[in-house]
């Protein structure tokens, strides 16, 4: 799990994944009931998403629900994990997970992946944005409020915590924690289709500005400096 900056060659497709969960321990039983991730490719997203509802197979505690919003009435008629999990490990496709709070979401996922039958993803393939802020913002709040806010992302559709909500918003953030557009540049996000490439925007040429005294801006400076005692230049 790294907390720098994926790093690699162009063309790179990374998935920006987030969970919403029962509770904080899926060893004390609690289950993943919402699941997100946004593709991007050279850390820009390119609109391709995948988002289930998870039928958790119990109830929701009331502190979770006032976190999400979720409750068991209308995860109900939902699939449960081990019926998306496929799905899922198919969108991913081995490419690196971003992730904010990258330890808790993976403690969940691999946890569902193996009561689903899965292999466990590697958390080695993993950039925490969490620990990517605190290293850039040290003693700073680095929640993703706190992060949208200091880098201008509008969040202010986010009324509870929502995976795909959250994965959209940390995509701008993580844009930005690298460093964000370049001004005078344009990134083409289609994998594959050139987006190596970037392309420096036409200015138009402007004739350079007089910087040259006019007489009466010679005169006014020269009745100023009478008015000076023992100025240095006359030393």
């Amino acid at each position: 799990m790294r907390g720098d900056a994926a790093k690699g060659s162009d063309n790179v497709r990374e998935l920006v994944l987030d969970t919403e969960t029962t509770g904080l321990d899926p060893e004390q039983g609690h289950r993943i009931l919402e699941v997100a991730c946004v593709e991007l490719w050279n850390h820009v997203a390119t609109g391709r998403a995948f988002h289930r509802y998870i039928n958790p197979d119990r109830e929701v505690p009331e502190e979770a629900y006032k976190v999400h919003g979720l409750g068991w009435d209308f995860l109900a008629q939902y699939p449960r994990f081990h019926e998306v999990a496929p799905e899922l490990l198919t969108f991913i496709g081995g490419d690196t997970l971003v992730i904010h709070n990258a330890e808790f979401d993976m403690r969940f996922l691999n946890h569902e992946l193996r009561r689903a039958r899965h292999a466990a993803l590697s958390t080695e393939n993993v950039v925490d944005t969490l620990a990517l802020a605190r290293q850039r913002f040290p003693g700073a709040q680095v929640n993703l409020d706190a992060l949208c806010k200091r880098f201008a992302v509008d969040n202010t559709q986010r009324d509870w915590h929502g995976a795909l909500l959250d994965c959209q918003l940390l995509a701008e953030v993580y844009l930005e924690l690298r460093g964000g557009r370049q001004p005078g540049l344009v990134l083409t996000d289609t994998p594959g289709g050139g987006s190596d490439r970037v392309e420096i925007a036409q200015r138009p040429r402007r004739e350079p500005r007089p910087h040259a005294p006019s007489e009466a801006e010679r005169a006014a400076h020269a009745a100023m400096c009478e008015t000076l005692k023992n100025p240095l230049w006359t030393q």
